[in-house]
This record gives structure tokens, sequence and C-alpha cells, in this order.
């Protein structure tokens, strides 16, 4: 049951890493750190599962799990100290107040001291610790190792130091929040670094206490277990934590992609049509919502550009009767105005491959009030939608029937 505890702890992390990748390529220095300390905890995390372990045993070095996943752990830590370090070690104040000096100077150390730390763990795990045989849980299998103990003791001065400044940090910061879901999310985290304090000396007074006085492998792996189960359980509230605050954003991205998704067919036969007035090729639906080239809610602001772009150049294909037809066509439409666009917009097209350009443009489409992206969006997702069930053979005919209705006069 432990072991599948593990596997969701494991998986969280990783979603939450995922979730938050946008940051390494759009936020800046101190997100990329929180970024990187989620990365490296997952890859850590995933360390101590079962089959990633079976895994990297095949490697032909004993113990070799336990190396690599102390130092995906120091990363994290010390992408977590960053972030930390960087986020709230900043002051207005004349004379800078001492936790924030602090946040500085560790910043400043941290790199390094993670750079020397890394350096002895691996002298001290090839030299020191007994790896005689493969272990199947490594505290427990070295419990009473003095090696052992002076190597994971060696480790855990930097959770030490993480926790003890996260937990100070996140519980100030929580205090000081203005919206309600930041101060929860703050809580949450900084608790959870109290939690990791408290495992952090609890790990290594059984290590310690294990070499001073001799304790029967059961009361160890009882005690193993139990800091194991209370870390687990510190991530989660880590991963509660740090999602509390960004659910507001995560709505507006989720929103916006499915924005995206709806405007697409609309965008690309437009795009398609008229190259050069998007900056970018169009591709299929999925390879447009899944690539990274920008965020989400620029490619929107992008694509209503380019929408509004090629409807201007439509007018110069468009009959000038057509707007009038579209409006006869659309008049018992459910909803009629987004329904009129559409059917100018797919009849102006096959109009565009059929004819060259007129000297005069058509009239323009009907003005919108639109106050910013996001309400043209609305209005383009209504017209899209439409847009998309207009066949050809009914585009073909409104465009007949408004030459038609252009031509008759000037008999």
């Amino acid at each position: 049951m432990f072991d599948y505890f593990k596997y969701l702890t494991a998986a969280v992390m990783t979603i939450i890493a995922v979730w938050r990748f946008p940051a390494v390529r759009y936020a800046d220095a101190h997100r990329r750190a929180l970024w990187g300390g989620y990365a490296g905890f997952a890859v850590a995390l995933w360390l101590y599962t079962p089959v990633a372990m079976r895994t990297v045993d095949l490697i032909p070095v004993v113990d070799l799990s336990a190396l690599l996943r102390h130092f995906a752990s120091t990363a994290a830590i010390l992408a977590a100290l960053t972030y930390v370090a960087t986020s709230y070690g900043r002051s207005s104040e004349s004379i800078v107040p001492r936790h924030v000096a602090v946040s500085r100077w560790i910043a400043r150390a941290s790199y390094k001291a993670g750079a020397i730390g890394v350096t002895l763990l691996t002298i001290l795990f090839f030299t020191v610790v007994d790896r005689a045989a493969p272990s199947q849980s490594f505290l427990i299998d070295h419990a009473g190792q003095w090696g052992a103990a002076v190597y994971m003791t060696v480790f855990y001065f930097f959770p030490f130091i993480t926790t003890a400044v996260c937990g100070y940090q996140w519980t100030r910061a929580a205090r000081q929040a203005e919206s309600t879901s930041m101060r929860v999310g703050l809580g949450l985290m900084g608790f959870s670094m109290w939690m990791g304090l408290v495992h952090t000396v609890a790990r290594v007074g059984i290590l310690w206490g294990a070499v001073i006085v001799p304790m029967r492998s059961s009361t160890v792996e009882l005690l193993v277990d139990a800091t194991a189960i209370w870390m687990n359980l510190l991530f989660l509230i880590v991963a509660v934590g740090a999602s509390i605050p960004t659910t507001r954003a995560a709505a507006a991205r989720w929103k916006t992609w499915r924005t995206l998704y709806k405007i697409h067919p609309l965008w690309f036969d437009l795009v398609e049509a008229f190259p050069g007035t998007s900056l970018y090729p169009p591709g299929s639906r999925l390879a447009e919502l899944v690539h990274m080239r920008v965020p989400s809610d620029v490619r929107l602001d992008r694509w209503t550009q380019d929408i509004a772009d090629a409807c201007e150049k439509l007018r110069y294909y468009a009959p000038k009767e057509l707007l009038f037809a579209a409006e006869d066509r659309t008049a018992s439409h459910a909803d009629p105005e987004p329904a009129t666009e559409a059917y100018w917009i797919k009849a102006a097209l096959q109009a565009a491959d059929a004819a060259p350009a007129n000297r005069c443009a058509a009239a323009p489409l009907k003005a919108k009030p639109f106050v910013d992206t996001d309400s043209e969006a609305a209005w383009l997702t209504r017209v899209s939608t439409v847009y998309s069930h207009i066949t050809t053979d009914q585009a073909r005919t409104l465009l007949d029937h408004s030459t038609e209705a252009e031509v008759e006069p000037n008999r």
C-alpha cells in the first residue's frame, strides 16, 4: 500500500512540474527556479519508487539509485531555496530587515554550497558508505553504520536549511497576502516546510541514534517508514498549496485554450487564403494547440488580429450584395448576427478563389463594440461555430444569389 502512495506523490509532483513548464520559457528567473524545484523533486520522488529503483539497479553500481535521488533532491532544494531567496529577499525599506539580508546571503551562497555538497556526497558515497551488498531500503539496511550516518547528515544539511528558510518566508508571506487564495496557498506551503524540518531532524536523529544505541531492525523500519509517509504527505500538501493560488490563472488558460480550439477553423481558412496575414504558416488544430512558440493569450490576440485583417482583404473579393444576401439567408437563424458574418466569410472566400480582387471594396462588416481581446474572441467563437457547419454548396448558392442580385439592376 505504501508503494502506491509513493507513485501517487511522484505523479502529483510531475503534474505540477508539467503544469508549470511554460515558466521555463516565458517567466522570469525566480519562477524558473521554482519550476526547477518541482521538476527536481518529481525526479527524486520517482527514484524512490520500486520500478525506478529496479531500473537504476541494472547499472552495475551498488545503491546508485540512492545517490541519484540525493543528487536530484539537492538540485531541487537549491532551486527552491533560490526561488524563495530571490522572491522574498527584497525590501523597499532604508534599513534592510534581517530576514531579507539573510535571504540575500543564502541566494549568493547556495550554489557554491551545493557544488561542495554534491562533491562531498559523492566522495562519502564511494568511500565511507558500506556498499558490500545492494540494499532494498538505503536507510534501513545501513542503520547503525557511522559512514551512512555521516553521508546522510551531509545530505540532510541542505533540506534543514531550506525548510527553515522556506517555512519562515512562506508563513510570513501568508500573513501579509491580500487574497484568500494566496493566504491559504502560502500557508499550506509554509506548513509543509515546517513538516519538512521535523522530518529532517527526525531522520538525522534516527540515523545517529542507531549508531549510538543499536536498534532492532523492525524498530528502524517502523521509524523510517513513518517518516517516509510523513515526507510524502508534506509533498502532497506542497502540491495543494502551490495549486490553490494558480487556480484562477489555470481557469483563464483553459478558457483561452478552448477559445483557440473553437475559432481555429475560421482562422485557418482565412490565413491560408491570404498568406502573410499571420506571422507564421497555419497548422492543424492539434499542432496549433500543443505548440509552445508563444503563450496562449498572446496567440489568441494574434488570431483575432489575423481574422480582422483577412476579413478586410476579403472585402475586395466579395460582391457588394453579399452581406445583404447573407442577412436574408440567416434571418431565421438562432444566432443571426454571427451567422451573417460566418456566411459572408465562407462565400467571400469562394469568391477570392474564383476571381481577382475588385478595385472597390464591398461594404465593411458591421462594427462591434469590442472592449478587449476577450470580447472579440467571444464574438469570433460564435461566428466560427456557425462557420464550421456551413457547407461548400451553401456558400456557393449564397455567392451565386448575391452575384445575380448585383447584376440584375444593371440590365
